[in-house]
């Protein structure tokens, strides 16, 4: 008994040592991995902080320098275009006032070699630390300062090196423009009062530029000790210490202050073209708190482990594992979204991405229908046609691409040609047609006294102005929403002369519709509303800013009036020359027709169509009295000899009202299908509905005519490809590297008759060139990158040999390298003509015909 009760001692002894051992192992472990995991979640903090801070500032001076590079770059700009050399420096004064208040300045001075400002627009100016300031402009640098207008009104400075004649008779070593403080201090204001961090722009010396701050405190430096009376001075001074010398060296800084009544985490990084720094500070306040309230948990957690048995302690520690492996990938998580907001692009590219996909899109579904009808002609033709007009949009766009840093900088040149106002629109009504059926939007095309169908114009230019409205028109109208389209004009103010042509064309949509405040800045490079309601719409912001340089270019102007919720409607007005060309005389016989169409105002400008081209029209807006209309008609034996009508229409549609149509007249009378949706995917249930034939919208006159006239025994011949028998039998020698290219200039040009031997690079073509009996070749068509040889090379060798045909054969360029510039080094190389890739045979003949005829 004794021995047992001695074994249960010690048993007892064990336990009660084993279980006092397992507590004090489980306190102690649990204060390790509370205190390990504070530091952990404490770094872990200051980590994501640090990523966080560096990316906003990153992003804040990235802003920074796009702001400042932008007015720099405008004054340049002026200064490149206003010449020092002008007859009197009031003429010189004068343009340059007109040349800056154009692009938003608000003052204007030039600076002397001693430094004072001579103001020519503007109130005075008073540099705030003009030292710096003016020493980068003696070097003939570009620099931003801060100065106060006699108003007291707070200014941004802009200088560039610039030499114009001054009043006193001295000449200027800079040119000094100047904006409201505004210009800059919007890029550190939050929408939200308890934004998460805030920032400064500060000099070296700790005195505010931008600052909430800065009425109530001299410098940053200052605000410290006044702000936080009751900390370690020293621990304050030391980090002024520290960004002070960060900012002297003109780095990067960064550091955690940890105070006890607030802990903050710093960066600082210099900003460029001044002597300024970009200092943004997130407070760990919130942040503590959650710590603190996990630590919290953590001890209660503990201390009720410590009470419970071993089962309880795995559990909790199993749960304990499960809520850290969470916290860290909440972590992680947060870590992840501060590097995705520090990515953020802002590049042309990504705004036109959606325009490039358009006419892509249009491409690929044609070429898909084109593939599966491969045995309808007709199909075929229809879909090659598209892709052509696509292609070439998408060829306009790419130009565009390249050409982003000439728009930006004012240097855009226009391409005026002659140009079918038919054609644009219904090219542009096939390439949206995709995203108007993708959305299911209800789209209208209106047209109206068009008295010039033909004028001159830049066409890449106008199809940009008209994808970019409808494309954004169709971006922000929600599904089953209405888009429409409305051409018109008028005769061109005197001034202008009977030569112009007024153009009105307006887009109007009932989608989403924009704030005042957006309209007001709409112009503006990158604006895009900033609201949850576009959220995930695509689009960087540049679109509008580059149609209304378009616009302006073109000597047009654009208004846009809008509401939310309600819609916007886009005004464009262009005043264009008219094409001196030979009209047809476009006359048909006086048959009567009827014009089916929900739309009013389409049935009024189809019936003044029809009948300027001899036609009697009657209209109706629904398919039911045009039955009526129809059946009214047949019974006094005086049926209409043609019908158009709308696929939609409301009640019954097209096809329901063509089958009764057939039902009461039978199969004679020819009804014709309108609209401006894709025929093909509607056509076989139309044409087993009684429809003979499709005229897409909008009705033109020339569409009109064209189009009715095959329908009345009056069809024209089949358009082919025409040999020109002037150019049959021509022989050209094509240097081009590439096979495809070869084989499609060879087919194309064999069309018309002409014979091509093939040169793959530009050595062959020298040596081919040489081996030939003079006047053997007619002309030669150049690549300009080939291997071996390149185009100008080889150009230049066949104009410095020696035989009679040398200096005379003509050679033109056939390449993609499509710039002025590219055009200039052609000519200079001794080429006669530039033609762009892709081919475009018309221009391939007409330089033909220009050169060897």
């Amino acid at each position: 008994m004794n021995i047992q009760c001695s074994k249960k001692a010690r048993t007892t002894q064990f336990l009660i040592g084993s279980f006092v051992l397992l507590l004090l192992i489980s306190v102690w472990a649990f204060i390790y991995l509370g205190r390990h995991m504070r530091t952990v979640s404490t770094e872990a903090i200051n980590k994501v902080g640090n990523l966080y801070m560096s990316g906003i500032n990153d992003h804040i001076t990235a802003h920074f320098r796009t702001l400042i590079d932008l007015k720099l770059e405008q004054v340049e700009a002026v200064t490149e275009v206003v010449s020092a050399d002008q007859e009197s420096t009031d003429a010189i004064y004068e343009d340059l006032i007109y040349r800056i208040r154009v692009r938003g300045f608000n003052y204007l001075a030039l600076c002397s070699k001693d430094y004072s400002l001579e103001m020519i627009y503007g109130e005075k100016i008073e540099l705030a630390d003009p030292e710096p300031f003016f020493e980068s402009l003696q070097k003939g640098e570009k620099k931003v300062a801060v100065g106060r207008s006699t108003t007291g009104s707070d200014v941004v400075l802009f200088g560039v090196s610039a030499g114009y004649p001054m009043s006193d008779g001295q000449k200027s070593i800079a040119l000094i423009t100047a904006v409201p403080i505004e210009y800059i201090s919007t890029m550190l204001s939050t929408e939200e009062d308890n934004a998460l961090i805030y920032s400064h722009i500060i000099r070296k010396d700790g005195s505010f530029i931008i600052s909430d701050m800065s009425d109530e405190y001299p410098d940053y430096f200052t605000s410290l000790y006044e702000r936080y009376p009751e900390e370690d001075a020293g621990q304050i001074e030391v980090h002024i210490q520290k960004l002070s010398d960060a900012m002297e060296k003109k780095e990067s800084y960064s550091n955690v202050l940890n105070l006890n009544s607030a802990s903050q985490q710093i960066y600082c990084t210099s900003l460029p073209y001044s002597e300024w720094h970009l200092l943004t500070i997130l407070p760990f306040g919130v942040l503590n708190e959650t710590v603190e309230n996990m630590n919290a948990e953590r001890t209660g957690t503990t201390m009720l482990v410590i009470a419970v048995i071993l089962i309880v302690l795995v559990i909790i520690f199993y749960s304990y594992f499960r809520m850290t492996r969470q916290q860290l990938i909440e972590l992680e998580a947060a870590r992840q979204d501060a590097l995705a907001a520090t990515r953020a692009k802002s590049t042309f590219l990504s705004n036109m991405s959606h325009d490039i996909r358009t006419p892509m899109n249009a491409i690929v579904g044609m070429t898909a229908i084109a593939t599966a009808h491969i045995d309808d002609k007709e199909q075929v033709r229809n879909c090659l046609k598209k892709i052509a007009l696509s292609g070439k949009h998408l060829l306009g766009l790419i130009n565009d691409v390249l050409d982003m840093s000439k728009i930006e900088s004012g240097k855009m040149t226009l391409t005026v040609e002659q140009i079918s106002l038919r054609e644009v629109i219904e090219g542009i009504v096939n390439i949206v047609q995709t995203q108007v059926k993708a959305k299911s939007q209800n789209f209208n095309v209106h047209i109206d006294n068009i008295m010039a169908e033909d004028v001159y114009c830049d066409s890449v230019r106008l199809n940009q102005i008209l994808l970019n409205m409808l494309s954004n028109a169709v971006k922000y109208t929600h599904e089953n929403g209405t888009i429409q389209l409305s051409l018109f004009q008028e005769e061109a103010p005197e001034d202008k002369g009977s030569a112009y042509i007024r153009n009105h064309i307006i887009v109007k949509d009932n989608g989403i519709g924009m704030t005042p405040e957006f309209l007001s800045q709409i112009f503006d490079s990158y604006s895009r509303a900033d609201s949850k309601r576009v959220q995930k719409t695509e689009g960087a912001g540049l679109g509008m800013a580059i149609t209304k340089y378009i616009i302006d270019t073109m000597g047009g102007s654009i208004a846009i009036e809008s509401e939310p919720d309600k819609g916007t409607e886009i005004h464009v007005i262009l005043d264009l020359e008219k094409a001196e060309i030979e009209e047809i005389d476009m006359v048909l016989p006086p048959w009567r027709m009827l014009v089916v169409d929900d739309d009013e105002i389409l049935c009024h400008t189809a019936v003044d169509a029809l009948k300027s081209i001899g036609i009697q029209a009657h209209w109706t807006l629904s398919g039911e009295s045009a039955l009526e209309l129809v059946r009214k008609q047949h019974q006094l034996r005086d049926d209409y000899q043609i019908v158009l009508l709308d696929w939609k229409l409301p009640g019954m549609d097209g096809l329901m009202v063509a089958r009764q149509i057939r039902r009461i007249v039978g199969e004679n009378m020819p009804i014709i299908l309108i609209s401006a949706y894709d025929w093909d995917e509607f056509e076989a249930e139309a044409r087993e509905a009684g429809i003979n034939g499709f005229i897409s919208k909008p009705l033109f006159k020339s569409t009109l005519f064209h189009g009715l006239k095959q329908y009345m025994g009056m069809a024209e011949a089949e358009n082919t490809i025409t040999e020109d028998m002037d150019l049959a039998g021509c022989r050209l020698l094509a240097a081009e590297d590439n096979e495809i290219n070869w084989e499609i200039l060879e087919e194309l040009l064999s069309d018309v008759g002409m014979e091509l031997e093939w040169a793959e690079n530009g050595a062959i073509c020298l040596e081919k060139f040489e081996a030939s009996e003079p006047g053997y070749y007619k002309a030669i068509l150049m690549d300009v990158r080939m291997p071996v040889m390149n185009g100008y090379e080889a150009t230049e060798a066949i104009r410095s040999l020696e035989r009679p045909d040398a200096q005379t054969i003509p050679i033109i360029a056939m390449t993609a390298d499509a710039f002025s510039e590219d055009v200039k080094h052609c000519l200079d190389s001794g080429m006669n003509a530039h033609t762009a890739k892709p081919i475009n045979l018309d221009e391939v003949i007409s330089l033909l015909k220009k050169f060897i005829l």
